[in-house]
């Protein structure tokens, strides 16, 4: 099983690569597959508000893109202001972020734990508790 610290402190360096000069609001997120292999991936806002990416969701396109099919493990999420990333109450994914992770569990059959890191907790659940009832590839067949 993948090290709950190791991937925090992976979406944490993740979250220092983000592109954020509108909120200022870093998000770092870290997917860990059964494999070994980890992926990350940081915000990247857009003038566009509409088109900015979730941390979640540039590292669940850098993961299929590279081809990982493996089952998904693990999450860690990480957010705050720039230069205090993680000094506040934990942030879990959006609900557009919690589709695209069970996109990628659905692949590998798989039910990640996802941690949400802040100052003073790590929050833990399973993505099926974040997302009940999701919509996946099965409901298309």
């Amino acid at each position: 099983m993948t090290d709950r610290d190791t991937l925090i402190e992976q979406a944490r360096a993740a979250a220092a690569k983000a592109y954020a000069p509108y909120s200022n609001f870093h998000v770092g997120a870290a997917l860990a597959f059964a494999d070994g292999s980890v992926v990350t991936g940081a915000n990247v806002e857009n003038a566009s508000y509409g088109m900015t990416l979730c941390a979640e969701t540039v590292a669940v396109g850098k993961a299929l893109s590279e081809e990982w099919r493996g089952p998904l493990e693990a999450v860690a999420v990480i957010a705050g202001k720039a230069g205090q990333v993680g000094l506040g109450e934990p942030v879990s994914p959006c609900g557009r972020c919690r589709q695209m992770l069970y996109e990628v569990a659905a692949l590998g059959a798989s039910d990640p734990v996802v941690w949400c890191a802040g100052e003073h907790e790590v929050l833990e659940m399973k993505l099926s508790d974040l997302l009940p009832r999701a919509f996946g590839p099965e409901a298309l067949e």
